[in-house]
């Protein structure tokens, strides 16, 4: 994992306002998040199994995620690395996986070994960057 050093972090914002600027910019709300934390993220590379995704962490201060008004604040964002198996799943779910109704398997490495560390430091922090910009434009207008 490469933590990134930002102006994103420490900021605060409404959910609602925010989840369309990281849509319209590429990126995913985590769909697995507790109703006091989640993540945007967004993938920057997808090369033969593995993965790398720059992740926007936040917490909730004020409502519930999973309403617009949900009053939030960005922790520090972060690179991270999956490495998945591109070969079939044998275990329970093989027939499943084999037949197309299991399409994610679990990472093999959460979190591996991240090589050119300048390069993906660098491309995360301009993703941050630009959304930093969209919404600091977004609450000066």
């Amino acid at each position: 994992m490469l933590k990134l050093q930002t102006e994103i972090e420490g900021m605060k914002a409404y959910f609602g306002d925010v989840h369309k600027i990281f849509k319209t910019n590429g990126f995913t709300f985590c769909s697995n998040f507790d109703y006091d934390h989640g993540k945007f993220d967004m993938a920057l590379c997808r090369e033969a199994g593995e993965t790398i995704y720059i992740r926007i962490p936040f917490n909730v201060l004020k409502g519930e995620l999973d309403r617009p008004s949900a009053y939030i604040e960005f922790g520090q964002p972060y690179v991270i690395k999956h490495v998945v198996n591109t070969g079939l799943d044998w275990d329970e779910s093989s027939l499943l996986t084999t037949t197309g109704f299991n399409q994610f398997q679990n990472p093999i490495d959460k979190d591996g070994n991240i090589i050119d560390k300048s390069r993906w430091e660098e491309a995360g922090e301009q993703h941050v960057h630009r959304i930093y910009r969209s919404i600091n434009d977004l609450q000066i207008s």
